[in-house]
C-alpha cells in the first residue's frame, strides 16, 4: 500500500497486429490485477511497461511536457477538460473498442464526456472517513475531523481539492464552490484543523491506520476498503454533510505512437472477466458491468439513499483553480 514505482514486462510469443509490440501504461497504484497484465501480454504479445502514481498532480507533472513516454494514463474525470485544452489527449477510435457496450449504463454517456470521445470510464469511488471501531462516538461527519479528541491521530488527504472540499461541506457549501469568500472560509477551516493533524497523506497512510497509529483518516473508498481487508476493526463512513464522487478514466495520450496497442489494452480492460479481476485487486467500484454478487459491498457500492448525498467533482474555471492552488500553498506553509 506504500507509494512505489515498479515496472512489469514480459515478452509474449505472438506479435501485435500492427506497430511495435510494447506499451507504456501509467496508472494509480493497486488499480490492476498483476494476472490481468500477464494475460494481456500472453494473449497479444504486447510487452507492458507499467508504472504507478498516487495523485492526479503526480501524473500530470509527468505528462505535461508531451514527451513523457507514456501511452495510456488514468486521470480522474475532472482532469479531462484541462488535459484536452492542453492538447494532451488523442481522440478515441470506437472501432478499436468493441467492448464499449460492457460499460454500466450510467457510464456510457458520462457528463464529462457524453460521446466517450476522449476517455473510457474505468473505476469510480467516493471520499469519506476511514476510522477505528474503538472511536466512540464514531466520526460520521466531516465536523468530526475537527474535534480535539482526534489531535495528532488524524490525517487528511494530500490533495487541495479534497481538503478544501471537506471544509466546504462542513460549512454547508458545495465541494465545487467557486465563490472566493466561500473558498477562503474553507481555507480558514483547514488552517484551524491543521494543529490536530498528523500529516496530509494519501495511500501511504493506510499502513498507519491498519497499525492503529492513526485512528481516523480522510480516504478514498477504494483505499479504505484495502485497509479494511487487512484489519477487521476498521470502518468507513460517508459523511453526513455530503461527499465528493470521482471516476478514473483510461485515455490515450496524444504523444503516443502506439495508438492501436493502446486501444487494445483499454478494450481488454472492458471485458467483464478482466474487470472482475481488477475489481478484486483495486477494491474499487467498477464502471464496467460486474456480476451482482460483486456489487454487494456497501463501502464500494453504497445504497441509493447514501449515494444521494454524493456530489460529482466538476472542473473549476482556471481562475478558481489558481485560487485553490494559492490557498493550498498557504495552508501548507501556515
Amino acid at each position: 500500500m506504500k507509494r512505489r514505482m515498479f515496472l512489469m514486462s514480459l515478452a509474449g510469443a505472438a506479435g501485435c497486429r500492427r506497430g511495435p509490440a510494447r506499451l507504456n501504461v501509467f496508472n494509480w497504484s493497486t488499480y490492476i490485477a498483476p494476472e490481468a497484465l500477464d494475460n494481456f501480454e500472453r494473449e497479444t504479445g504486447i510487452r507492458v511497461r507499467y508504472g504507478v502514481y498516487e495523485s492526479n498532480e503526480e501524473m500530470l507533472a509527468r505528462v505535461l511536457s508531451g514527451n513523457s513516454g507514456w501511452d495510456v494514463v488514468f486521470p480522474s474525470h475532472y482532469c479531462l477538460a484541462p488535459m484536452r485544452r492542453q492538447g494532451l489527449l488523442a481522440p478515441l477510435r470506437h472501432e478499436w473498442l468493441p467492448h464499449l457496450d460492457q460499460l454500466e449504463p450510467e457510464f456510457r454517456k458520462p457528463s464529462w464526456d457524453p460521446e466517450l470521445r476522449w476517455c473510457v470510464p474505468y473505476l469510480w469511488g467516493a471520499t469519506g472517513i476511514l476510522y477505528h471501531r474503538k472511536l466512540s462516538p464514531p466520526p460520521e461527519s466531516w465536523a468530526s475531523m475537527w474535534e480535539a479528541r482526534m489531535a495528532r491521530r488524524v490525517t487528511m488527504l494530500n490533495d487541495p481539492a479534497e481538503v478544501l472540499g471537506a471544509a466546504l461541506k462542513k460549512l454547508g457549501y458545495s465541494v465545487n464552490a467557486t465563490e472566493q469568500e466561500q473558498l477562503r472560509q474553507a481555507q480558514r477551516e483547514a488552517l484551524a484543523q491543521k494543529p490536530l493533524l498528523r500529516a496530509y497523506l494519501n495511500a501511504e497512510v493506510l499502513d498507519q491506520v491498519v497499525a492503529g497509529d492513526v485512528v481516523a483518516a480522510q480516504a478514498w473508498s477504494s483505499a479504505a476498503q484495502q485497509a479494511m481487508d487487512e484489519n477487521e476493526e476498521l470502518r468507513f463512513a460517508y459523511p453526513a454533510e455530503g461527499f465528493p464522487l470521482y471516476a478514473d478514466n483510461a485515455v490515450v495520450l496524444r504523444e503516443s505512437r502506439r495508438a492501436e496497442a493502446a486501444h487494445r489494452f483499454i478494450d481488454y480492460l472492458l471485458r467483464p472477466e478482466v474487470a472482475a479481476l481488477n475489481h478484486r485487486t483495486a477494491r474499487s467500484a467498477s464502471c464496467i458491468r460486474l456480476p451482482e454478487e460483486l456489487k454487494r459491498n456497501r463501502v464500494l457500492y453504497p445504497p441509493a439513499e447514501v449515494l444521494a448525498r454524493g456530489e460529482w467533482w466538476t472542473t473549476p474555471p482556471a481562475a478558481v483553480q489558481r485560487l485553490r492552488d494559492r490557498l493550498w500553498t498557504e495552508i501548507l506553509s501556515g
